[in-house]
């Protein structure tokens, strides 16, 4: 999926003891989204961007060993305990000695075909880690402007973290002026670097260049034309993010403290063997509790009183990418955990005052946001008619961020057809959900439209979904409980068999739990979404309505 940018010089850094100045180079072809202000929180901002750095660079899957420098020493030993073990006798050496003579001739004759090539190869990276350093460390510059926050957003690289800086304007002093809207910013190498040297003496400048839209016709060449050609599992990833902090999850705060025990554990112990799960146990009235699995050690948050209404125990994998969150513990009031539930994505939300960072990740590691965890399905499915849809985003677009039940009652619709119209906003990139404030932003993540024929189908569940229904292999019934919660059941006929789905709905039209006879739902739950089953069965009865 290639992406088109164009941008007026470059991300520049200059400064000096006193003072350090900060210019961001926006993307010109996009609507312009400028920012100009002094910092007034260094540390907190300091910490928080240099957190997010940490997430972009970060890689949490398993990386084999590279044993070849043991493999040879280990050779080499060999080599030298039997010839002193055959030392005895001048024949053995002699044989010993010719074999070795052709092993060297052979591994000369080795190098000699492989050794430019490795040369070559070497050669290459060395070019490009001093000359592109982006293509090392692929930093995803999404920021945007709105009339209350600035914010930035990322991904990892194995694509299982995504994290979101979000600053308001007491962060800074001096805003002189701003544009609201969302850019991508041309980040420089040494960007990182740079961040580290604020400090609360020096007054530092922090501009999204509004100059970069200047018409200039005399000196076209002071322009820079980007191609990248960005990965659909990237932009997938940010969608799904979105659409997984809208699923009703259980939520308590944690003290700083806390989180460093948490920290300190991962840190101190090294797990060799499954499972390696960290366990939330969660009673009414009783502090937070974690287990640490295989060892089972017990770390108790005596500072964190567990608030809700029923006992709960989730377990989360992935658990050593908490350690993204070590940096902000001096500087956080607190962080909010929202649990999705077990072997479901988790967000971690640090409330560093005026500043405030989420890190959300996947259901587990090598279970990233864009491949198996399709949370759109989960989302509220009521369809919405153009008219409709158009009268919310632009209702949204006035404010830029709102609460749904205050969108609702502001443009006199029903609370929800504003969440299914918001739902697919969020599923093709035009809003997100902001599960900071419970709000919904605007934030058009790309210029062009998204290709959702190639986004929507990664997984083919919900497209077999809608051939079950079409071809009339469903029959649905629905049964309204006394919460006012949709009871889903009937069968979907697939080839010679016949399951028997059933699915819960909420008043706000989401998925809350289900299950199926199929072998699909019997291996995963709900941990990778609902079966094309379910997604039929929702489908067949919201035809029907």
């Amino acid at each position: 999926m290639e992406f088109n940018y164009k941008f007026k010089g470059d991300t520049a850094v200059t400064g000096n003891a006193h003072a350090t100045n900060m210019s961001f180079a926006p993307d010109v072809y996009r609507d312009p989204t400028y920012f100009s202000g002094y910092l007034n929180k260094h540390i907190p901002f300091r910490e928080a961007i240099s957190a997010l750095h940490d997430i972009v660079v970060s890689d949490f899957r398993f990386k084999p060993k590279d044993k070849s420098d043991y493999k040879e020493w280990a050779k080499q030993q060999e080599d030298i305990w039997l010839a002193e073990y055959m030392r005895g006798s001048v024949e053995v050496e002699q044989k010993l000695k010719a074999v070795r003579t052709e092993l060297e001739t052979i591994r000369r004759q080795k190098e000699e075909i492989s050794g430019p090539f490795h040369k070559a190869k070497r050669k290459y990276f060395d070019y490009l880690y001093h000359a592109n350093r982006d293509q090392w460390i692929v930093l995803d510059p999404v920021i945007t402007v709105h009339p209350d926050e600035l914010f930035f957003e990322c991904f990892s690289q194995d694509e299982s973290s995504y994290g979101k800086v979000g600053c308001n304007y007491n962060v800074f002093n001096k805003v002189n002026e701003f544009k609201c809207g969302t850019t991508n910013i041309d980040y420089s190498s040494d960007l990182y670097n740079e961040f580290q040297k604020i400090r609360e003496y020096k007054e530092t400048h922090f501009a999204i260049d509004p100059s970069g839209f200047e018409v200039q016709t005399t000196r076209e060449e002071s322009y820079k034309e980007v191609k990248i050609d960005v990965p659909a599992s990237w932009v997938r990833g940010f969608l799904q993010v979105s659409s997984a902090m809208t699923i009703p999850a259980t939520s308590f705060n944690l003290h700083p403290m806390d989180v460093y025990n948490i920290c300190f554990m991962l840190r101190r112990y090294k797990e060799k063997e499954g499972p390696r799960s960290l366990r939330w146990v969660l009673k009414p009235g009783e502090p937070v509790k974690l287990i640490f699995e295989p060892w089972n050690y017990e770390v108790k948050c005596g500072r964190t009183i567990y608030e809700g209404t029923e006992a709960r125990e989730v377990r989360v994998w992935g658990r050593r990418r908490l350690l993204l969150l070590e940096r902000l513990i001096p500087v956080a009031n607190h962080f909010k955990v929202v649990l999705l539930g077990s072997g479901l994505p988790s967000f971690y939300i640090a409330d560093l005052g005026d500043l405030n960072f989420t890190l959300g990740l996947s259901g587990w590691t090598v279970n990233d946001w864009s491949r198996l965890g399709n949370f759109d399905l989960l989302a509220p499915r009521i369809e919405v008619d153009s008219m409709t849809m158009q009268k919310v985003y632009t209702g949204l677009r006035e404010n830029w961020v709102e609460k749904p039940e205050s969108l609702a009652v502001r443009l006199n619709l029903d609370k929800k057809i504003v969440l299914g119209a918001l739902s697919a906003f969020t599923q093709v990139g035009r809003v997100i959900y902001d599960i900071n404030n419970n709000s919904y932003r605007i934030r058009e993540l790309s210029r062009e439209s998204l290709p959702m024929e190639e986004l929507r189908f990664a997984n083919p569940r919900e497209e077999a979904a809608t051939r079950f229904v079409l071809t009339k292999n469903v029959t649905a019934s629905i049964y309204i409980n006394r919460e006012g919660k949709k009871a889903l059941s009937g069968t979907v006929k697939d080839k010679d068999k016949t399951y028997q789905p059933e699915l819960l709905i909420d008043t706000d039209e989401r998925a809350i739990s289900g299950k199926c006879t199929c072998n699909f739902y019997q291996q995963n739950k709900l941990m990778q979404g609902p079966c094309e089953h379910m997604l039929a069965l929702r489908i067949a009865l919201r035809e029907k309505e």
